[in-house]
């Protein structure tokens, strides 16, 4: 089967305003991956497309496979069956498990990003704030330590944390603050495609809601396409262009936010809607 074939003859996906991606094919594709840990439990068979610039909620209940696929996807775990593809810089779309282990390390370093639930373990404790930032520019090349400095600090500043902070311990931050610096330490080099693990699941309610509207500004600035595993329909209400919803390691409904939130079809996916109407 000529599969980059069978992709670029997908439908696009449609935006936030109902208006089709400019770009047919799509920047990562996902045909009947499966990954499980003990042969029962994790995610089956799970077919997407994800369009540059277009953000993906998977919702669903705890054990619900979601944040498997997120690491799957994200090529930190091995498939059992199905493949990924990704419209590299260079090659065009190509399936991931042809790439090299240090390829795979310097796509996570240049155009991937992952922003995990507890920032801690996004973020290096032991170093600064900016170098956390900094660290990431050195990956890819960049050493003049007044432009690492100065960039790090813009990237504060576009975080809304005080630039003078630059120098502080991580640990000193709040859990929003921290939360903030993994996002500036994984978008310094302009990713084109972030994957984020319930990235407010963590955080006080009051700093849940600065922190998603930070995350739909810089999505919408810097064209990012996100993948975003959530169990809040709320977040996928704010972000999401397209929701997938699991429940026991399978996709039950796919679609547009607004109409899975709306007038979802799956008996689950109403029971998730409803739900969150009656709380």
């Amino acid at each position: 089967m000529n599969l980059q074939a069978d992709i670029g003859a997908d439908v696009r996906p449609r935006g936030v305003h109902g208006q089709p991606e400019k770009n047919p094919r799509p920047l990562l594709s996902v045909r009947d991956m499966t990954r499980t840990w003990d042969g029962v439990h994790g995610c089956r068979d799970v077919s997407f497309d994800l369009h540059a610039g277009e953000v993906l909620c998977v919702v669903g209940e705890s054990g619900s496979g979601k944040s498997t696929l997120l690491s799957a996807v994200s090529c930190q775990a091995p498939l059992d069956s199905g493949s990924v593809w990704y419209d590299t810089r260079d090659q065009g779309l190509i399936d991931l498990s042809s790439l090299s282990q240090a390829r795979l390390r310097l796509l996570s370093r240049t155009d991937w990003g992952f922003v995990r639930q507890h920032a801690r373990d996004g973020l290096r404790m032991q170093v600064s704030a900016g170098a956390n930032i900094a660290e990431r520019l050195m990956a890819v090349g960049d050493r003049h330590y007044g432009d690492l400095r100065r960039v790090a600090g813009n990237w504060l500043a576009k975080m809304e944390i005080d630039v003078g902070r630059l120098d502080d311990a991580p640990a000193s931050f709040s859990g929003g603050m921290q939360q903030r610096l993994q996002i500036a330490r994984n978008l310094v080099t302009h990713p084109r495609l972030v994957f984020m693990d319930e990235p407010t699941a963590s955080l006080d309610v009051s700093v849940q809601a600065r922190l998603l509207d930070l995350l739909r500004q810089l999505v919408n600035d810097l064209g990012l396409a996100a993948i975003v595993v959530t169990h809040d329909l709320a977040v996928a209400r704010l972000l999401a262009h397209r929701t997938l919803v699991m429940r026991g390691g399978a996709v039950v409904e796919s679609g547009l936010t607004d109409q899975i939130l709306d007038d979802p079809q799956h008996p689950y996916t109403q029971l998730l809607v409803s739900s969150i109407l009656q709380s």
